[in-house]
C-alpha cells in the first residue's frame, strides 16, 4: 500500500494561500477602518483647538455649522448623568461591541463586501468614540446639521461611520437576506 505524502502538502498549501488571501483581505478593510479612525481623532482635535472657547463655524448657512460640544452621554445625549459609573459602563458597552463586531467581521465570507465594510466602519466609529470616552470621560462633537428650525443632533465623524456601517449591515440583513430565502425557496420548490 503506497501512501501519496504529497497530496497532503498540496491541501495544506492550498489551505495557506486562502487563509492568506481571506487575512489580505480583511486587513485591507481593516487598514480603511483605521484611516477612518485616524480622520476622526484628528478632526476632534482640530475642533478642541478651533471651536472650544467660542470659535464656532457656519460651513453653510442654514445646513451646517461646527461647534464644539461635549457628550457625555449616548446617542443623542441620552444619559448624560451617569456620573463616573456611566463613563467606565460605557467604555465597557463600547468594549464587547467593538468584539461582536470584530467577530462578525472575522465571520464573514471573503465575498460579501458590504458586510465587511459596514463592519469596518462599525469598528472605526466605536473605536473613535470610545478613545474619547476613556481618555476624556465624554465625547467631542462639533458637526450640527439643520434646516431651518430642525436640528440633528450634533455628532462627529466617528458617529457618521457607526451610522453608515449600521444602515449599510441593516440593509443587508433585511433585503439581502431575503433575497436568498426568496431564491432558496425557488430552488426547493424546483422553479
Amino acid at each position: 500500500m503506497k501512501i501519496n505524502l504529497n497530496m497532503g502538502t498540496k491541501l495544506d498549501k492550498a489551505d495557506l494561500s486562502t487563509s492568506r488571501a481571506r487575512l489580505g483581505w480583511r486587513a485591507g478593510y481593516l487598514f480603511a477602518s483605521f484611516g477612518i479612525y485616524m480622520v476622526d481623532q484628528m478632526t476632534k482635535a482640530w475642533a478642541v483647538r478651533t471651536l472650544r472657547f467660542g470659535g464656532d463655524r457656519t460651513i453653510i448657512r442654514g445646513l451646517l455649522d461646527f461647534v464644539y460640544t461635549e457628550n457625555p452621554g449616548i446617542a443623542f445625549g441620552q444619559l448624560q448623568e451617569s456620573g463616573s459609573f456611566g463613563r467606565w459602563f460605557f467604555v465597557a458597552l463600547a468594549v464587547a461591541a467593538a468584539v461582536a463586531v470584530f467577530f462578525y467581521f472575522i465571520k464573514t465570507p471573503r465575498t460579501d463586501d458590504r458586510v465587511l465594510g459596514a463592519c469596518a466602519l462599525l469598528l472605526a466609529g466605536i473605536a473613535g468614540n470610545l478613545t474619547d470616552r476613556a481618555r476624556f470621560g465624554y465625547v467631542i462633537d462639533f458637526i450640527v446639521a439643520h434646516a431651518g428650525s430642525w436640528h440633528w443632533p450634533t455628532f462627529n465623524v466617528a458617529d457618521a461611520s457607526i451610522s453608515i456601517g449600521a444602515l449599510l449591515l441593516a440593509y443587508d440583513l433585511i433585503f439581502e437576506r431575503k433575497k436568498i430565502g426568496g431564491l432558496q425557496k425557488t430552488v426547493a420548490s424546483g422553479q
